[in-house]
């Protein structure tokens, strides 16, 4: 089992900056992908941002050039992976989820998430 916990989301004006923190533990030795979806109000679930075990990033049209994931590995037992989101619009506000994959295309963890509000 996976353990995901999620941090960092708040309320922030347009063309501010918020950092996403989401802290994994336990079989973590299994997981290769690591992403950030978020899901607005109304709208579907979407990815915006996966970053695997091996440093390749991927992410979504509507925030390349906005936002960055990372990844540290301390040890075998905990990883952190870290949104920075930087020149957020309006449109960012949505709940933000960390969700860590053994395999792609499925995602088999996903943490409680947490809410990040611009506003206009």
């Amino acid at each position: 089992q996976v353990q995901l916990v999620e941090s960092g989301g708040g309320f922030v004006q347009a063309g501010g900056s918020l950092r996403l923190s989401c802290a994994a533990s336990g079989s973590i030795f299994s997981i290769n992908t690591m992403g950030w979806y978020r899901q607005a109000l109304g709208k579907q679930r979407e990815l915006v941002a996966a970053i695997t075990s091996g440093g390749t990033k991927n992410y979504a049209d509507s925030v390349k050039g906005r936002f960055t994931i990372s990844r540290i590995s301390r040890d075998n037992a905990k990883n952190t992976v870290y949104l920075q989101m930087n020149s957020l619009k309006p449109e960012d506000t949505a709940v933000y989820y960390c969700a860590a994959a053994i395999r792609l295309p499925t995602y088999d963890y996903w943490g409680q998430g947490t809410q990040v509000t611009v506003s206009s």
